[in-house]
């Protein structure tokens, strides 16, 4: 099969009254994808942007869980209303069904459900657009990515990985498919980026270390910055409050503050 003309269309807009559209992805599951969006994402609203969340991992939905949201969303005048958490508007499949649902369905199904997330969301309103929408990808690289990019111009993509090369194998075909449909790669994350010594502080590079920026280079991308594994940033995400959000003056606030920044400029803002 010829890979290279396994091209997808170019989207020619964003979803209504939204500014700016970043995806998260990893080519492996398993690396904290999905803690790193929620974190990101309360790290640019921190910033005082106007942040939304769109969980795509439409087999594995775990943002409300992180933000701590539960409830379908109202249906008024023909779109979905967004619930809001830590200054984040938040939408997501985990929303519209039941908590221990198994979404056994196939590509096409998933790729419907989340269309319709990302274009019947009433995300913001043309007096107060959405400056950034943050949308948490599944692992790998399917049907759900092809659809966004599909559906909606994409202003870039964040890859989250972690050192050791099984993962970077992963986030570089991530990089490789985003590429080929036109999605531009805004930089690389090294998450679990080593464990700091309880007495030391120093860190043990449990998973290795600096991986994701050498393959930053490798491929001719950014290297967003590194976080490391933190109990803390678990927990939170576990009872539904973002260390982020929570903890603003941490060391890990600091860090994905960081990448923030770096993204926020990237993006115009």
């Amino acid at each position: 099969m010829d890979q290279s003309r396994a091209k997808a269309p170019v989207a020619t807009d964003r979803p209504a009254h939204v500014r700016r559209v970043v995806g998260v992805a990893s080519g492996k599951g398993g690396v904290g994808k999905s803690t790193v969006a929620v974190n990101l994402a309360c790290a640019l609203a921190a910033r005082g942007l106007r942040v939304g969340l769109l969980d795509a991992d439409v087999y594995g939905p775990s943002l409300p869980t992180m933000l701590g949201v539960s409830g379908k969303p109202d249906y008024v005048d023909g779109a979905l209303i967004p619930h809001e958490a830590f200054g984040l508007k938040v939408m997501s499949v985990g929303l519209l069904t039941k908590a221990e649902d198994a979404m056994i369905w196939r590509g096409p199904m998933a790729s419907q459900a989340l269309t319709q997330m990302l274009t019947q969301t009433r995300w913001g309103t043309e007096d107060q657009p959405l400056d950034v929408l943050v949308v948490d990808l599944p692992p790998g690289t399917g049907d759900v990515h092809l659809t966004l990019v599909q559906k909606t111009l994409l202003d870039g993509m964040v890859i989250v990985s972690t050192p050791q090369e099984v993962a970077l194998a992963d986030a570089r075909r991530a990089h490789t498919m985003f590429e080929k449909v036109g999605a531009r790669t805004l930089g690389l994350i090294e998450n679990m980026s080593g464990f700091p010594d309880p007495v030391t502080g120093k860190l043990i590079p449990i998973f290795g270390h600096g991986g994701a920026r050498d393959e930053a280079e490798r491929l001719g991308v950014s290297f967003l910055g590194d976080l490391p594994l933190s109990q803390a940033l678990r927990e939170g995400g576990d009872a539904g409050r973002p260390l982020v959000a929570v903890e603003s003056d941490g060391d890990m606030a600091r860090r994905f503050g960081a990448v923030a920044g770096t993204l926020a400029e990237k993006l115009g803002f």
